[in-house]
């Protein structure tokens, strides 16, 4: 179920680059210097990890994930679509939650979602197959965007921390609207997926996992 940790090989060029280009993040680049962006799951793990974390607490998910990896140490669609509801019940899911997990184990299983295609096909390519899955949204499939495919120019304007942070850092507190954080993000393109660890990473003294 679990890959070895990957770290994206564009990480120093890209962290070289914000940091010659924005003196702020010339900051945060040297102050979390040998910290990046990581990824530790496949792409269904992670998934279904998304969805079980939804709406609750960060320790109600971790102790739900708990379970349910104890249940499936080999977490596959099939592992999935082979098991009975009840099953799938007593690891704490909802109702709703069970629905969205088996949902998007059927996607996999019927090559509606095939990850093998996901190296040719662009980001929003690839958020339109996700979000067409019950229980992914935009938000969702952003941030599987960036912490398990480590796309590099993601850029998620409906993340509240991101939000913060711009505020925070360069608009004196004031939160930007959506139309404002994106013209704002211009600025570190083609590396905005970074700019974001970057930022997140100044609000909170534990790296940002997916």
């Amino acid at each position: 179920m679990i890959d070895q940790v990957r770290i994206p090989d564009y990480w120093r060029q890209a962290s070289q680059q914000l940091a010659e280009a924005d003196p702020l993040m010339a900051v945060l680049v040297q102050r979390y210097e040998g910290s990046s962006l990581m990824s530790r799951g496949d792409s269904f793990s992670t998934l279904v990890r998304s969805i079980v974390g939804q709406q609750i607490s960060v320790k109600a998910a971790d102790s739900i994930w708990k379970r349910f990896i104890h249940q499936f140490p080999m977490l596959s669609p099939a592992s999935i679509l082979d098991c009975s509801p009840l099953l799938l019940r007593q690891c704490g899911l909802s109702l709703r939650k069970l629905e969205y997990i088996r949902n998007l184990a059927e996607y996999y299983s019927l090559g509606r979602i095939d990850p093998e295609q996901w190296p040719s096909m662009g980001d929003k390519e690839i958020v339109e197959q996700l979000t067409a899955v019950r229980g992914i949204g935009v938000w969702t499939a952003e941030m599987f965007l960036i912490f398990c495919l480590l796309r590099p120019d993601v850029f998620p304007i409906d993340d509240i921390g991101l939000q913060n942070a711009v505020a925070l850092h360069y608009l004196g507190g004031e939160r930007p609207g959506r139309k404002q954080l994106a013209d704002h993000g211009e600025r570190w393109r083609p590396w905005r997926s970074v700019a974001t660890w970057y930022l997140w990473r100044s609000l909170d003294p534990v790296p940002v996992e997916y």
